[in-house]
């Protein structure tokens, strides 16, 4: 047996971020992948500039059973290997704080439908926002257009604070 051949679950990921999509929008800017020690993959997403606030963000995602079952992630610090700190986490008027809640799983994951560890527990997100419930066939993507959608946004105001 070759163990160098990556398993399926990663081979389904490498051919995902090779494609015309996600390289595009690596190319305009939008996210670029830090690292990759599977099935845990660093990626950096860009925010629109605020006082105060980073270029950009970057997102621990645990892609264990990538693609059939969704991701997690966290703000994450890929110089320490460590999480983000709550007070440097981004925050808004609205949607963006209510996705980034450092209450919400003692802030192990983000409160968002395309979350593997927060979708449990809320059937009702299949209604109300289906255009993020995961699917395999999109892949990171979805994720990352969410994330980027939010830090992009007007309701994106920076960072948390404190």
């Amino acid at each position: 047996m070759n163990t160098l051949l990556p398993h399926p679950d990663e081979q389904a990921f490498l051919d995902e971020v090779a494609e015309g999509g996600f390289q595009l929008a690596v190319h305009l800017g939008r996210w670029r992948i830090v690292r990759i020690a599977w099935p845990i993959v660093e990626v950096e997403v860009s925010a629109v500039p605020r006082a105060g606030a980073p270029e950009a963000f970057c997102f621990r995602f645990d892609c264990t059973g990538y693609p059939q079952s969704a991701p997690t992630a966290r703000p994450w610090v890929p110089a320490t290997n460590a999480p983000l700190s709550f007070g440097q986490w981004p925050t808004g008027a609205r949607r963006v704080a209510a996705v980034f809640r450092p209450d919400w799983q003692n802030g192990t994951c983000l409160y968002a439908p395309c979350d593997c560890m927060s979708i449990a527990g809320h059937a009702n997100w299949r209604q109300e926002h289906p255009a993020y419930i995961w699917r395999p066939e999109k892949g990171l993507q979805l994720y990352l257009e969410f994330l980027h959608e939010l830090l992009n946004s007007s309701d994106y105001t920076g960072v948390r604070g404190g």
